[in-house]
This record gives C-alpha cells, structure tokens and sequence, in this order.
C-alpha cells in the first residue's frame, strides 16, 4: 500500500505548516488560549479562508477531503502550534451530520466549513469514564398542542468537558431514549440550540489552553427537526464521529511530538556542559535515539489508523484504538524525556517546551486514555 500523501495534501500541509509558523507563533498561541473567549474568532476565519475545515468533509458535503489521511494531515499540522481554535468538536459534529443528517441538516455544514457556524460535540458526562455507550441523559417524547413539528422531545440531563461550549451555537447531544444507562441501543442524537429555554453552561479554563464547559439541560423541548438520525439508533454515527475524532487527536499528537523532538535537540546542541554540547554525551544519545524511534513509532500508528477509517467497522475501531493507546504511551514518554533532557528550564512557563509536554499528557485523556483503549483493542479482538 502507498502511503505517500497525495500532491493536493503534500500543499494543504505546506500551507498550514506556514500559516501556523507565521500566523500562530507560541507567543500569539499564549495570548489566544489565555484570553476570555479562548480562542480567536478572526484566525478561525482565516483558517476557513484557507480551506482547511473544508478539507475534514467529503466533497459530497461541501468539502474536499475527509478520508482519514486529510484528517491527518491537518492536525498534525495543527498540533505543531498547539492551534486551540475548534477543529476537533467541528469534525465530530460535522462528521455525525453527513454520516444522518437530512437534507436541511446536512446543507448546514456549508455554515460549518465556512466557519461561519460554531458547533460543539456534548457527548461524554460525569462518571462515563470514557464509556461510549454510557449515557444518562435522558430524551422523552412529548407531543405539544400546537406543535407544527409534531411530535416534541424533552431533554434532562448534564454533559461534561464540553470544549469551547461558550462561544457554540449548537451542541450536539446524546441522550437516551430507551434501555439501560450502558446499552448501545437506545441513544438519540440530537441538534440543540445554545439558546434554547432550559440550557445552561459553566465555563472555566482549560489547564492546555482554552476553554470548555460544563452543560446542563433542564426541561429542554426540542422539535422533531432537532433530531439527529432515527430514534434510538445514534450509537453507529456516535462511534463513527468519535472515531473520527480519535484518529484527529492522534496526530495532534505527533505533530506536537516533532516540535518538542526539534526543540529538544536544538537544547541538546547549544546546552554546553564542560566546555562541550551536552549532546555529545553518549548517554544523552542514547535516550534521544529511543525517543526517535517511539515517535515513529507513533506515526506508523496514525497511518495505520488513517489508512481503516474507511474500512469496515472492526477493523477501524481497533486501529484507531490501538492508534491512541500508542500515542498515549509515547505522549507521556516524549513529554518525561523532553522535559528531563532540557533541565529545570524544561518546567518553566515562558519556554514553549512545557506547554508541549503538557498538551501531550492531556490528549491522552481525551476520548479515552491508553488502558481504555487497550481493553477496547482487545475487546474488539473477540466475538
């Protein structure tokens, strides 16, 4: 199999790389994920400008990418500047709307791809430790007098980590209408307004930078248009957007492990130590090779998991999961190994190095750590 970019990705990745090296140095970067809004609405526009939303969608939904190795190319370029502005939670929604969405919901990606509509993917809540399936909120159906939806939906429940929620317009939500808190059968996906009566948010700062935020839904009548999909089906779409997104944050991963891998040896050059570069020291070498090696190690995963996206189910699922639970592994050692061999600077704020190592450890906790993976690679192994 040929796993050499196409020519239209080798320049989608050229002109992300500099966009982002000249565009979203680590000062700016700071300045962004530490603001009020966590993120700046106006790069978030010149990102779409150049398309690179579009490049996360098929070109049946308006884009011009959205195999696994476009998702790839993207955020691997978006982890080497540490980019907090929404791609993750765009992919994910948008993915869930191509993949069941109508014909009105899915003419709304155009809003999405031009980055002109703000979304947000509220799926996981408090105490789901990473279980897909486990969902507590809850969707009845109610049928309003006077609805000219027809039948209504009334939604309770709170969703956790919602990223940047605050500055979302729509959130897409899971809830179950039927069976047990951790059946895959029995959950609904549906399309809620940021402003619809009896949603609320709390938000906070995010230790990576950014924003996110806790969602509650208290009594929220939606229309049957907000429903996602068919009723009590939403598990398959779910597991596809999630996959989706677990493919993106791999390579985030890497991309920010090249960064800390370049910054790491520029150190080991210019350090001296005894009149000579600490690099010179065998044992030094030593440790940079292994981390070399772990880091294309953790390539050769994401394009294991690029390559199934498009496969059947079995198969994606377990190279995505096999994908995150290298990237966790070797996240945690690039970050232990990066900081150590730059000394007590390593630990310091104002050096880009910590916040590398940083959002390198918290990838690991987004959609589901490396042991949850693990067992899901496992599990996924058997009948």
């Amino acid at each position: 199999m040929n796993f050499q970019h196409t020519e239209d990705r080798r320049m989608l990745a050229d002109t992300l790389n500099r966009f982002v090296s000249e565009q979203y140095g680590f000062a700016t970067r700071e300045s962004i994920a530490r603001s009020p809004e966590g993120f700046s609405a106006e790069l978030w526009d010149r990102f779409a400008e150049l398309g690179i939303i579009g490049a996360l969608f098929d070109e049946a939904d308006g884009g011009f990418g959205g195999g696994g190795f476009d998702i790839a190319v993207v955020f691997e370029s978006l982890g080497r500047g540490l980019v907090v502005e929404p791609f993750l939670d765009t992919l994910m929604v948008g993915q869930a709307l191509a993949q069941s969405g109508n014909a009105e919901q899915k003419a709304s990606l155009a809003g999405l791809i031009d980055g002109t509509r703000r979304v947000a993917f509220a799926h996981a809540e408090p105490g789901g430790h990473y279980e897909l399936a486990q969902v507590a909120t809850r969707a009845q159906r109610s049928s309003g007098h006077g609805d000219k939806h027809g039948d209504s939906w009334v939604l309770n429940g709170a969703k956790a980590v919602v990223q940047q929620g605050e500055s979302a317009s729509l959130f897409l939500v899971s809830a179950r209408t039927a069976g047990a808190d951790d059946a895959d059968t029995g959950i609904t996906l549906f399309l809620v307004p940021a402003d619809a009566a009896g949603v609320s948010l709390r938000g906070y700062r995010k230790i990576d930078g950014g924003r996110a935020a806790e969602l509650s839904l208290e009594n929220v009548t939606l229309g049957a248009d907000a429903l996602l999909g068919t009723p009590d089906t939403g598990f398959a779409t779910l597991e596809y957007a999630v996959c989706c997104g677990v493919l993106a944050l791999c390579a985030e991963a890497v991309g920010a492990m090249d960064i800390a891998r370049d910054h790491t040896l520029e150190y080991l050059r210019t350090r001296k130590q005894f009149g000579v570069p600490i690099g010179s020291f065998q044992a030094l070498q030593h440790r940079m090779a292994t981390l070399l090696l772990e880091i294309e190690q953790a390539r050769s995963s994401v394009i294991n998991a690029a390559a199934a996206l498009g496969g059947e189910r079995r198969s994606r699922e377990r190279a995505v999961s096999a994908a995150k639970y290298s990237i966790g592994r070797i996240g945690a050692l690039v970050a232990e190994e990066c900081i150590q061999l730059h000394g007590g600077i390593g630990m310091t704020w104002e050096l880009p190095m910590s916040h590398y190592a940083k959002r390198l450890v918290m990838i690991d906790h987004q959609l589901g750590d490396e042991d949850h993976h693990l067992e899901r690679f496992i599990a996924l192994g058997h009948d």
